[in-house]
């Protein structure tokens, strides 16, 4: 496994923990497999992301369905890890979840003091976001939608989106470049103001 580190002999001045920051929140990206959860954790991580990607096998491709993400090559099989400022203040530690279901016996721990979640979406394979919204939902983790725009991705409207994911209307869905550090921080300040609308 890559267990990638900024420095294997310790964290870089980069890397420590702001002296004002006074509280953390550990926000959980799930998603089904392949929807871009690795790529929006470092790209939005003021830290050298930690991944346990690995190359996807032969064996494997019998039992993920990678339809859809037939050029994909290697997948998460632990976790993601990430840090990002929200301000000087509010530290938010990202745990991306493994999208395949044979690893998701590793939820129980990701979501272990997780405030709330974003689910990950392609829009070109909606249907492997419903069992994940699920889980969410009978472990009451409230979340919000990040539609990832792929370049040959379609685009629907907010409400057939809702729709189709059966959404309650109070759940945001927002629109998401998961390569771009400034809309993967966008979706993650969505995620605050919606806990903090609920916490009110």
């Amino acid at each position: 496994m890559d267990f990638r580190s900024s420095d294997p002999s310790g964290p870089s001045g980069t890397d420590l923990l702001p002296a004002t920051a006074a509280t953390a929140v550990k926000v959980v990206i799930v998603g089904g497999f392949g929807v871009g959860k690795t790529t929006l954790v470092g790209s939005v991580s003021e830290i050298r992301p930690l991944t346990t990607e690995e190359t996807m096998t032969r064996a494997g491709a019998e039992v993920d369905d990678a339809t859809g993400v037939e050029r994909k090559t290697s997948t998460t099989v632990a976790m993601d890890f990430g840090r990002i400022s929200i301000s000087d203040e509010l530290v938010l530690y990202l745990f991306g979840t493994p999208g395949q279901q044979r690893f998701w016996f590793l939820w129980n721990g990701l979501f272990e003091g997780a405030l709330g979640a974003v689910v990950l979406v392609d829009t070109r394979r909606l249907e492997v976001s419903f069992d994940v919204i699920g889980r969410l939902e009978e472990r009451g983790v409230p979340f919000v939608v990040a539609v990832n725009t792929f370049p040959e991705s379609p685009s629907y409207p907010i409400d057939e989106l809702r729709a189709a994911l059966d959404l309650p209307d109070e759940v945001p869905i927002v629109g998401c470049d998961a390569r771009s550090r400034g809309a993967s921080r966008d979706v993650l300040l969505a995620l605050m103001r919606y806990l903090y609308t609920l916490s009110t």
